[in-house]
């Protein structure tokens, strides 16, 4: 889809966003994921409160929490 870049960057210029800040000691067993690389990123996600979590990762598919929704860059703008 390299064709859709422009409107893809266009879209998302329009959506709010936040920085979010990963602490240097993230709590530990908040939750599971395949891997532990991955666990600082959702923690941070999870700690910051935000909505949504956009990921081509499969290993944040297969943890088992509500919040944030974690979505893949295709099923975020067939949904938003």
């Amino acid at each position: 889809m390299p064709y859709r870049l422009k409107d893809i960057d266009r879209f998302l210029e329009t959506l709010t966003f936040e920085c979010a800040y990963t602490p240097e000691q993230p709590k530990a067993d908040m939750f599971h994921i395949r891997d532990p690389k991955d666990y600082p990123i959702l923690y941070t996600a999870i700690i910051e409160n935000v909505d949504v979590l956009l990921t081509g990762d499969a290993d944040f598919k297969d943890t088992e929490i509500d919040h944030p929704e974690i979505l893949t860059p295709t099923e975020f703008l067939n949904k938003y």
